[in-house]
């Protein structure tokens, strides 16, 4: 067995995503103690901004005819694509940055479509396979607050990972993040706390639907 995980947060420590993709992991981890797992860290490690004009302008010039920089666009999209298809289950830590998807994410998503085996068409390479999504919010983003409808990530990944790429997907989010961080928010530090209980305990649930 083999799990890929893939985190898009900026931050190194202090991460909340990383922290519940952590459980994830580690009750995955408890089934397979000597499998593998495969990383990719966004964040840390962004894909270049050009590689998703690279990969797809290559898609319409012969081989031979592709430059340089069109030529290794490709090449990293197959590889983005092997490390999906080689796993049997995958695991997401992806953020909510500025009320949308976190930039290195897309990248990697629009790079990955560009290989035949993910593009319109194409028969699902991934369809079936377990999937967790932690997702987390600095604020609330839920029914009847404020900025309920604000959070333009989440709709789109869950379209991505669950529609397209056909993935059994379960998902994790967590709201309130930057409760004790911005002055503001400090009302809500019992409901923060209570809301990151509920995501830690369903994470660990779906942690142990991947094995």
């Amino acid at each position: 067995m083999s799990l890929f995980r893939l985190d898009a947060s900026i931050r190194v420590e202090g991460s909340h995503s990383r922290e519940i993709a952590d459980i994830v992991e580690d009750e995955w981890r408890a089934a397979h103690p000597d499998d593998t797992i495969v990383r990719r860290h966004l964040g840390t490690e962004p894909l270049p901004s050009t590689t998703w004009a690279d990969a797809v302008t290559a898609g319409y010039l012969p081989a031979e005819k592709r430059t340089a920089e069109q030529q290794a666009a490709v090449a990293l999209a197959a590889q983005l694509t092997d490390e999906l298809a080689a796993a049997d289950a995958l695991l997401f830590a992806v953020p909510l940055y500025n009320f949308g998807v976190s930039q290195h994410f897309k990248t990697w998503v629009d790079t990955v479509i560009t290989d035949p085996r993910m593009g319109p068409g194409a028969t699902p390479l991934l369809a079936g396979k377990p999937a967790v999504l932690v997702t987390v919010r600095g604020g609330a983003y839920g029914s009847g607050t404020p900025r309920e409808g604000w959070d333009h990530a989440t709709p789109w990944m869950r379209r991505i990972l669950a529609d397209v790429w056909q993935l059994d997907l379960k998902v994790v989010e967590a709201e309130f993040t930057l409760v004790g961080v911005n002055p503001a928010l400090d009302e809500f530090k019992d409901l923060a706390a209570q809301l990151r209980t509920q995501a830690e305990d369903l994470a660990r649930s779906h942690g142990r639907a991947l094995r």
